[in-house]
Parts: C-alpha cells; sequence; structure tokens
C-alpha cells in the first residue's frame, strides 16, 4: 500500500498541467493509470486543475514524504503525507524547496492498492510555518521566526446600529489571535487577527445591521469558505505595537487559505 503512494509521488513531476488538455489526459493515462482507480483518473483526466502534478518548471514535485496511514472500518486506508518539492539546489545539496499536504485514500483491487481520493493541503515554501484549523477550515502561512506562536481564542461582538436594539449585541463570534513567540505582556506584539463569521452574520454586516469595534470602517475580508469568511478587524493596529510593520508585510502575501 505504501509502495502506491510512494510511486505515484514519483510520478507527480511527469504530469505537466500546464501542457494542452489532449497532452495532460495522456500524460496522466501513462503516468497515474496504474495507481489510481479508473474513476479518479476519469475526473481528474475532465478537470486537470484538481489533480496534483508540475504546476511550474521549478521547483517540481520530487516525492511524497509519508507520515501515517490508518485503516478505515471499510477496508481502505488513509493516509497521511507531504508533496517534497524541489529546484536544482536541492536536487544536488537535499532539502526541501516547498511542501504541500496531501490526504489520499487507497482501496484494494484485486491484489494491487488503487488511490481513489485525494485531497491537496495548502502548498508553502520549505522553512515556514503552516498553522491549519480544521474547525473553520483555513490554513495561514506563518514565517519562521513563528516558531512557537499561540492562538489566543475570544469572541468578537457585533452591535446593533439601528431600531429598538441599537448599541445591543445582537450577533457573536469567533476572534482567532495568532500570537508571536515574543509576546510578553510587559512587552506586547502585534497579535494577527482572524474574525470568523458565518456566511449570513457577514451578509448582514454587509447591510450594516451591526458593527463591531468604534471604527468606521467594516472588516476587512482575507477569504471565504462554503461555510464561512475571514476578515482582519478594521484598525487592528491602531496602536502601532512592536512588529506591526512585520504583520502588514505577512498580510501582504495573502498567507489565509480557506479550505
Amino acid at each position: 500500500m505504501n509502495s502506491t503512494v510512494t510511486a505515484f509521488g514519483q510520478k507527480l513531476q511527469m504530469v505537466s498541467l500546464t501542457a494542452p488538455p489532449a497532452q495532460v489526459r495522456q500524460q496522466m493515462q501513462e503516468n497515474y493509470g496504474d495507481l489510481v482507480t479508473p474513476e479518479l483518473l476519469a475526473r481528474w483526466q475532465n478537470q486537470p486543475d484538481q489533480a496534483p502534478g508540475r504546476a511550474v518548471s521549478s521547483p517540481w514535485p520530487e516525492r511524497i514524504e509519508l507520515m501515517s496511514n490508518i485503516e478505515k472500518t471499510d477496508g481502505k486506508f488513509a493516509v497521511k503525507g507531504e508533496i517534497i518539492e524541489i529546484t536544482s539546489v536541492e536536487e544536488a545539496s537535499g532539502g526541501a524547496a516547498a511542501r504541500q499536504s496531501i490526504d489520499l485514500t487507497l482501496t484494494k483491487s484485486g491484489d494491487r492498492w488503487r488511490i481513489d481520493s485525494v485531497i491537496l493541503g495548502t502548498r508553502h515554501k520549505d522553512g515556514t510555518i503552516l498553522y491549519q484549523n480544521a474547525e473553520y477550515g483555513f490554513d495561514f502561512i506563518l514565517p519562521a521566526s513563528w516558531q512557537g506562536y499561540k492562538i489566543v481564542d475570544e469572541d468578537w461582538e457585533g452591535r446593533a446600529m439601528n431600531g429598538p436594539s441599537q448599541g445591543q449585541i445582537i450577533s457573536r463570534g469567533p476572534l482567532l489571535s495568532i500570537r508571536h513567540p515574543q509576546w510578553t505582556q510587559a512587552q506586547p506584539r502585534q497579535d494577527i487577527p482572524i474574525l470568523v463569521f458565518t456566511l449570513d452574520q457577514w451578509n448582514s454586516l454587509q447591510k450594516e445591521e451591526f458593527s463591531i469595534g468604534a471604527a468606521p470602517m467594516e472588516p476587512k475580508e482575507l477569504g471565504r469558505n462554503s461555510k464561512y469568511v475571514f476578515a482582519l478587524p478594521a484598525r487592528y493596529n491602531y496602536t502601532f505595537p512592536t512588529g506591526f510593520e512585520e504583520v502588514e508585510d505577512i498580510l501582504a502575501g495573502n498567507p489565509l487559505q480557506p479550505k
């Protein structure tokens, strides 16, 4: 079973996702055909943007490093790993240029294991840190200097802007703050605050049915998935604490990736 995943990882660089569609389909057939189920192969051939492979000339996917495999109740195996991408530098000296998490499910077909589902995670450069939030469904890429960060879990409160409930709290949701490891009570640093809204809450906020905080500006959307909208509070750094410039630089790189 692990040998199937290893062989699949070695074939990823052979499928150029930017090639003409007919060529991509042929490359998938030649390189993935013996390793994945016919149903998964057909789906990828129809939707190449959903498939793993080689997206750019460099770095390229070189292998899959296995992290865990668990047998499921239906006899299938759930495998977690990382796609390791390299350039000519890493090819000569070892290491990785970038990594991308990958979850695979394998099923037995005759006497062979085949991959029947693949979920790709967020791709990030080696040397960066990936914060993964499974509860709300997003990843956040941090620089290596944030190793040892903490998550501060609080709530945001939305107060009615009009009507008989004006000024009262009518909505509430999570406020997740990513805190720098050097933050102390005596010398606080700038957090990276992330407001989490349901889609209905976000729509109500856009209609000015409630407001968050005293700032006259609305939160800035960072991304969304099928259930939640993630946003940055307005004027989150108005006191200019230590590290606010670094946080601005991090946010400029679109580090939040919804799942």
